[in-house]
């Protein structure tokens, strides 16, 4: 009898080991064909706007459209950047928390993924590393200032940092964390470069 239930017990742990891998392999292909999308997007004509340098960019998306590229060269990420944070648009990369602004708006831009695919080894960083976002209307360089831990239901870190330009990265914490984490770790980096 005991047997017979370590057997259950092994290949339902089989199971879920396989349908584990299943789910990643398939995050990673979606992630894969959006960047690949995003790297072809990147390629077409820069977007023409009328406005001065001076002024906001003008930008509008779809939700689950991929709208330019996330570089985090300290642990050699290059990810999709997409428009939402549903779980669709998580599964194709770095989501766009919509309501916030876009590089070169001068506020804050809030960037969102999950701490086991696109933001592994995000508690690497520190003060002072480069975070470069790519867009067709530019390629902004930011430099991280700060970092923290905040329980996962707190929306202060969604915040107008007007005139200043603030990229937010947010992820599940704590990263070894089995199921729903309860905090959030947050990245801020300024802009120093466009």
């Amino acid at each position: 009898m005991l047997k017979k239930m370590a057997f259950i017990l092994l290949t339902v742990g089989l199971i879920f080991i396989g349908y584990a891998g299943m789910e990643l392999k398939s995050v990673q292909q979606l992630e894969k064909v959006a960047l690949a999308q995003a790297k072809e997007d990147l390629k077409k004509q820069i977007i023409e706007t009328s406005q001065p340098e001076s002024s906001n960019p003008e930008l509008s998306f779809q939700n689950g459209q991929t709208i330019g590229i996330l570089q985090i060269p300290l642990i050699e990420k290059e990810v999709p950047i997409v428009e939402g944070t549903d779980e669709d648009a998580l599964k194709q990369g770095v989501g766009h928390y919509t309501g916030t602004f876009y590089p070169g708006q001068k506020d804050q831009i809030l960037l969102s993924g999950h701490r086991d695919t696109v933001f592994t080894g995000l508690d690497k960083l520190q003060n002072g590393d480069p975070i470069i976002v790519k867009m067709q209307h530019g390629t902004f360089t930011y430099t991280i200032v700060e970092t923290e831990i905040v329980d996962a239901n707190d929306t202060t870190v969604i915040r107008s940092t007007a005139p200043e330009e603030m990229l937010t990265l947010s992820t599940c914490y704590p990263f070894r964390y089995i199921g729903n984490a309860p905090k959030r770790y947050i990245v801020y980096a300024k802009l120093i470069e466009k």
